[in-house]
């Protein structure tokens, strides 16, 4: 019991002195103060996930074809703004894709970027819909490992980044997501529209290839960064190594159950049961991509509309 109590009061000290080196620009910015809104909203998303399915266990699926359209193009606006935000301020700023130290002042084009990447970290928190979508609609399987994972960890991960160190070096990974989700949250808000315009989405599997580019190019810079010693804290860069692997790993056994282990002919749907990973992120499976064979629906178990 004495050991646990110096650890809280060593941790309470050890949080009380990060502040004094936290970026005093941001501190007064929504939810950057304290961390307890981040937390609490992903301990919500964590209690829906659980009570989600219970609730919806007797009860019909709910289509939200309607929200998911406006969701998904929405999502597609959001980050082109970050990212448009962020290739216009850096330049002006004259950063480097190499090395590129954080910079505390209130030049303009500084502020631009923490902006931008605050509205980044807020993109996280937003994306939790996806999972909600996936539970209102009642595709459980598709709530893997690597969905919760990534959504927990990237809203968190981002407010530690906003609070310490918005700009420099963060630019670079934010910058490359949010592109890549103009790209993501565009098919499926095109999915969503309906089998008029499903049948020409033959790219799917090419965002799971530009998602391993990302974090390939993610991993690189932060290692040659380190290589080089650049002026950036180097904890970020570490923790950023790790966490850039783990996805590494879990999205390319995604790639190779998907596309690579049976032969086309032979090939299935890959579920999420037998590898972790889906690249419906956002409520949309590769069944429902499909167009029907007669373009009826069964009555039974006819999903809910909005």
């Amino acid at each position: 019991m004495e050991v646990a109590k110096h650890f809280m009061n060593d941790s309470v000290e050890f949080y009380k002195w990060s502040l004094t080196v936290s970026d005093k620009r941001v501190e007064k910015w929504p939810m950057m103060s304290s961390p307890f809104p981040t937390l609490a909203i992903s301990c919500l998303y964590l209690l829906f996930m659980w009570a989600g399915p219970r609730y919806m266990q007797d009860r019909q699926p709910f289509t939200l074809r309607k929200t998911l359209i406006v969701y998904n193009f929405g999502m597609v606006v959001l980050n082109l703004y970050i990212a448009k935000e962020l290739l216009i301020a850096t330049r002006a700023a004259g950063y480097s894709y190499l090395c590129q130290p954080v910079n505390y002042s209130d030049d303009v084009n500084e502020v631009r970027i923490a902006s931008a990447l605050w509205w980044y970290y807020s993109s996280k928190g937003v994306e939790f819909l996806d999972t909600v979508f996936f539970i209102l609609r009642k595709k459980f399987n598709q709530v893997s490992f690597l969905h919760v994972y990534h959504h927990c960890t990237m809203f968190i991960l981002w407010w530690i980044g906003v609070k310490w160190v918005p700009g420099g070096q963060s630019f670079f990974g934010a910058h490359i997501n949010s592109f890549v989700h103009v790209l993501m949250y565009g098919y499926y808000g095109l999915a969503a529209l309906g089998p008029q315009i499903q049948k020409y989405l033959w790219w799917k599997k090419y965002l799971t290839i530009i998602q391993l580019i990302q974090f390939h190019m993610t991993l690189g810079h932060a290692g040659y960064s380190l290589y080089m010693s650049c002026p950036f804290p180097r904890w970020i860069h570490w923790t950023l190594i790790g966490y850039t692997v783990s996805f590494i790993i879990l999205f390319a056994n995604f790639y190779y159950h998907a596309y690579r282990r049976k032969p086309a002919g032979a090939r299935k749907p890959v579920s999420l049961e037998a590898n972790g990973v889906s690249m419906a992120t956002n409520g949309h499976s590769k069944a429902e991509e499909e167009p029907q064979d007669n373009g009826k629906k069964s009555r039974k178990g006819r999903p809910k509309k909005e």
